[in-house]
């Protein structure tokens, strides 16, 4: 079995930067087919572009341009490249970055798909970050890395509450299927729960109101199409579900303080 040490990685580096316990990494994905491997340390891995598939002992999960994955240290595993261009970004700790926080890392268990449209706000905004460093982006990029691993033990906690059933079902509606035009009766019937008690109860496991949580979404969803070159800024709105490019760019800043066209630019 072979295992990656920090900051090693199948394919072709193309930037790394080492912040106080914490390597940050892109890489473009060359390799077909990787051996079964674990790293030494646990790790979060970001699709930027391109399609990957992710296979440990129990199951496979598609990595399209977008994903979010957390792979915990001990976790076997290997990938494939699904398409002619893949790449990157990682986000690994050690474990004694943990210990100086005073975080949990027996909190993370095994590989799964993260959907939490918060850590994938937070993940954009580090990697603008790690791609434009100047004097103050050491002090950022703690920030935001502290603000990443509480929000991930946040909703592992969540997880473990013994969540109604309807909970996941609503998940799926809102990360996999169209949005638009969605309402409270509509997911009332959908889910046979009265609007009421959802009103109640979502705020309790989304962090949000329901409104909001689906602001984000649309935004998470704009991130991919801003790391891919071949999608215009003109077309990206639409492909996200808001109702036009004016919309769209002041929803945008809300969460990142910069238009798309100037949080695009900062990644050139």
């Amino acid at each position: 079995m072979k295992i990656l040490t920090k900051g090693k990685y199948y394919g072709e580096k193309k930037m790394e930067h080492h912040t106080n316990g914490v390597v940050l990494s892109e890489y473009n994905y060359n390799t077909p087919k990787t051996d079964w491997h674990y790293h030494e340390n646990p790790y979060f891995m970001y699709v930027l572009q391109g399609n990957v598939f992710d296979f440990n002992k129990k199951k496979s999960t598609t990595c399209s341009s977008g994903s979010l994955l957390l792979h915990n240290w001990n976790e076997v595993h290997c990938n494939t490249k699904e398409s002619d261009f893949a790449r990157g970004f990682h986000i690994e700790f050690e474990r004694g970055w943990y210990e100086e926080k005073k975080l949990d890392v027996d909190l993370w268990e095994g590989s799964k798909r993260i959907e939490d449209p918060i850590m994938h706000h937070l993940l954009g905004k580090l990697y603008v970050e790690f791609r434009n460093r100047d004097a103050h982006s050491a002090l950022e990029i703690d920030l935001l890395l502290l603000q990443l691993c509480e929000a991930s033990q946040s909703n592992h906690i969540k997880e473990y509450c013994d969540p109604p059933a309807w909970i996941n079902r609503l998940k799926e509606l809102l990360h996999d299927g169209d949005t638009t035009g969605l309402n409270l009766q509509g997911l009332s019937e959908t889910l046979g729960v009265h609007p009421v008690h959802l009103s109640r109860t979502i705020p309790k496991y989304f962090s949000s109101g329901l409104s909001n949580y689906l602001r984000r979404q649309k935004v998470k969803k704009a991130l991919n199409y801003l790391f891919d070159p071949s999608y215009s800024l003109t077309e990206i709105p639409y492909l996200c579900g808001f109702a036009d490019q004016s919309h769209f760019s002041r929803t945008f800043k809300g969460y990142f303080g910069a238009t798309p066209k100037v949080y695009r630019a900062r990644l050139v």
